[in-house]
Formats: C-alpha cells, structure tokens, sequence
C-alpha cells in the first residue's frame, strides 16, 4: 500500500537557554503546543511539539532521533528567546533529513503598556532568529526561511508547501521504481543514470523481465477479474461492447499491483517495444494504478514514473486538480492563441478528468497487440505545470513550466485518447525554445495542484538544479541562467 501524505508528520524543535530561568520552560513549551496544534489543523501534515532544547547535547540528541524515525519528513526550528548559534553546530552537522527555520513570535503585537524587561527576555525571536540564521548560513545547511505570524494564512501557506516537498523528499528517498523490461531503443532523454538517481535522490531503479509480469497475468483467477470490474464501474463509465477488452486490461492491472504490493515499489514503467505474450499494452490498466497514486511511465521512462509518484503524494489531500504522466503531443499554432495538446496514446491519469471518464476500446497503431481498452476524456481548466527531469551527464536538471489549461472544445473522433490542451506561459514560442534550449524531455508530469514553489522546495532539499519557464521568462536571460549554472555546477559552488 503507498503512503499518504497524512502519514508523515514534522517535529518542532524550540530553541533557547539557561540564562533567563528555568521558569520559562514551561511557558515556552506551552506556547509550541498550542502552535502545533494550530498548523496541524490547519496544514497537511501533523506537527508534533518536543520540549524546548537548551544545550548542545539536548540539540544533537533530537536531531538524531529525527534522522531515524521513519515517521518524521523534516524539522522545524523557532528560536522563542535568544538561543547561542554555537550550541547548534553539533546538531545540525548531523541534521539529514528537510529543515524549516520560521521566524515568528507568539504574540502577534507588541504589548505597549505591559511591555518590560521579562516580556523581552521571553519573546525574542527578532534576536534569536537572527543569531540562529546566521549559523545556518555561515554552516551552508539547505534551509527554507518562512518570516511572519503563525495564526497568519500567507505564513502557513509557507510551511504548507515547504512541507509538502519534504513529504515528496521523504518518498524520493524510500522509493523502488519497477522497471518492466528496458528503455525504448534508441531515445536518449527518458534514459539516464540511475546509480547517479540512487545516490542523489534515493531511487532504487530495478529491472524486471516481462515474463515475471507475464506469470502473473496468467495466475489472475476470473473472481479476481470480476473484483477488479467492480472497482472500474465505480469511477468509470463502461462505454464499449468490447467488455473481453476490458477484463483483460483488469487482468493486467491485478497483475501488476500484486507485483508492485509484494515488492515494495512505488511506481513503474511499461514498453511498447517489449510486450512478449501480453495482449494488451497496459492502458486502463495503467491509468487506474495511478489513480490509487502509483507512478508510471512510458516507454521505460523510470524517472517520470519516480516524479509521478513523488508528485502524487506531494499533492495527496488537495482538492484544486490531479496530477498526471503526461506527453507534450502537438501544437495548435493558430495566431494569437497559441496551445499545446498534452496527452498519450493510453495512460493519462483520470485524476484530471473534467468528467467522468469513459471506458473504450480502439485500435492501437503501435506495439502490435490486440486492441486495448483505455480511459478517454477531455481534462479540466485551471492553472497548471508540467515538470520533467533530465539527466545532464553532471547533474540532474528540473524543468517546471507554468501553464494555464484550456477547455478543449473541439471533438476528436480520429484521436480516442485523454487529452490536456494548455497554454504555456509566457507562451507557447518562447515556452518551447526555453524548454529546448535547457534538454527539456518530452514526457512530463502535469499537476493542477503543486506550483513551482513546491517542485523548487523539492530541488533544494534534493539538491539538484531546477530551472523555471514562467511568464517572466525572456529567452537571451533564460539562455544566460543556464550557461552560469553550468559554470556554477562545474566549479563545485
């Protein structure tokens, strides 16, 4: 069973010392709890207060036991009064897993007429953040910053997206991408090095024949089939006579799970190239899988399968859009309304749907099977990105767009796919040239939910570099951002 989101959960670690009294204590671990308990109503993920840290040895202590419980995606740190930077080297040294510094207070105004010595020696964070950013700096520790009052909406909005790329952090590092046979002959930019994606982000790429699939699909019992029917007429429209087709594709997909479930994988990739005595090329198969939030890619394409899944679960809970494999398809170069049709010849996820996604069968012009029953929709409007994941030989790059999707109201007979027709931002010339330019890949994962903010916390946590096409972006700047981030990753900085 794949995670949710709602199963990790982010520490709050105090900061202060013995100068003012033991006294405070109290009053300090108090205010964190109502803190806590405030953000996990209001965030994705529970946070948990612990009692206040006041020396070296009490730091370094939590900070290991964060590092190994597996529950915990990332610390963050709030300096209540003023906490000597010095006590936290030690700690941080050892800090591993995604870390927050919010620069806050518990009072939101200054009590004017109260106010005296003993309320600024409590409340202090204007001069305990300061000294404690200053050793994260001076210690060059990946550290997201979030400055402003914690009941506010904007500043939880900080946290909330920070947190939701640890999550995604988290399950980069613990994930195992089932790859069902190999990459697709000759095409270079879905392949990469996967030694280089286990050491950077945690990727544990693993090759199996078709024929361990295969086994499976054979061994799938008529009442397994008929469950798995069950479960596609609760979210799907049958919408084909071809219903043989379709019990196949479920064959498949129980085949598949079992496999993915009794293994430990997170995501996987099939390859029209490589289907043995498959029927079918997995198509509802496929897409049904990534609805119960399991990543997936095309043609051997493992590291938009990982992103896919780590996508999904950075995004689990929100409600404003899915999150899709996706292909860039054509372009629709009418003036002045310029867009991109995204789509695949069988595996968008129907997390994107507009509507109610229909089930049919069609004939597939590739991978010379029998004729596979598919999911067919028109996708939902709304803002949107699509982010891919190259290997540069050096280091691996991150590609966001900010796209705006479109209602697709022109019918496509001849082209029975699900299908998203965006705008990219700042449109679809410089959009495509910037994404050229910088050896953007043709797949991509399409969320209506995460922004760029979120796949740039991600990157930074994983420390890898991300490059962003926006509706700022300007092609001789673009094409300079990238030549210094070449400079800047061959000199080591």
């Amino acid at each position: 069973m794949v995670m949710a989101i709602k199963d990790y959960e982010f520490w709050f670690i105090v900061g202060t010392q013995h100068l003012y009294g033991e006294e405070i204590f109290a009053d300090i671990n108090a205010h964190a709890k109502d803190m806590c308990e405030e953000w996990t109503q209001k965030l994705p993920c529970k946070v948990v207060a612990k009692p206040c840290v006041k020396t070296s040895a009490e730091i370094l202590d939590i900070m290991r036991k964060a590092n190994t419980d597996p529950a915990c995606a990332g610390v963050i740190t709030w300096m209540h009064t003023f906490s000597p930077s010095k006590m936290w080297i030690t700690g941080l040294n050892e800090l591993s897993k995604p870390y927050l510094h919010v620069n806050t207070q518990y009072n939101r105004d200054i009590p004017w007429k109260d106010i005296d010595m003993d309320f600024m020696n409590l409340n202090q964070s204007a001069h305990g953040d300061r000294e404690h950013g200053y050793i994260h700096a001076r210690m060059r520790k990946k550290v997201k910053v979030a400055a402003g009052y914690w009941k506010d909406e904007d500043f939880q909005n900080k946290i909330a997206v920070w947190m939701r790329a640890a999550v995604g952090a988290a399950e980069s590092r613990k994930l195992r991408v089932l790859r069902i046979s190999d990459n697709m002959r000759n095409v270079a930019v879905t392949d990469g090095d996967k030694i280089e994606a286990q050491i950077k982000l945690g990727w544990q790429v693993d090759h199996y024949g078709v024929g361990d699939i295969i086994r499976l699909v054979d061994a799938v019992t008529e009442d397994e089939i008929d469950a798995q029917m069950a479960e596609y007429e609760k979210y799907y429209d049958m919408d084909t006579d071809n219903i043989e087709s379709v019990r196949y594709q479920a064959r498949e997909e129980v085949a598949i799970k079992k496999f993915l479930v009794e293994n430990g994988f997170g995501a996987f990739h099939t390859n029209f190239e490589d289907l043995q005595q498959l029927k079918q090329l997995p198509g509802l198969a496929a897409q049904d899988l990534m609805r119960q939030g399991y990543g997936f890619g095309a043609e051997g394409d493992w590291k938009v399968a990982a992103m896919t899944r780590i996508m999904k679960l950075m995004a689990d809970g929100m409600t404003d859009g899915g999150t899709a494999f996706m292909e860039d398809y054509t372009y629709h170069f009418e003036p002045g309304n310029e867009m991109l049709l995204g789509s695949h010849m069988l595996e968008v996820c129907p997390t994107v749907a507009k509507d109610r996604p229909k089930i049919q069968v069609h004939p597939l012009g590739i991978g010379d099977r029998e004729d596979p029953a598919r999911l067919v929709f028109k996708a939902q409007t709304g803002n949107a990105i699509v982010v891919t994941l190259v290997d540069m030989g050096d280091r691996l790059r991150m590609i966001v767009n900010d796209v705006e999707c479109k209602e697709q109201v022109n019918e496509m007979p001849n082209l029975p796919v699900a299908g998203v027709l965006w705008k990219p931002l700042p449109c679809l010339q410089t959009s495509a040239e910037a994404w050229i330019y910088a050896g953007g890949a043709h797949h991509s994962v399409l969320s209506y939910s995460l922004t760029a903010e979120h796949m740039r916390d991600f990157a930074e946590i994983m420390g890898i570099e991300f490059i962003h096409i926006n509706k700022d972006t300007e092609i001789n700047s673009f094409k300079k951002e990238l030549f210094y981030n070449d400079v800047a990753y061959k000199l080591g900085v």
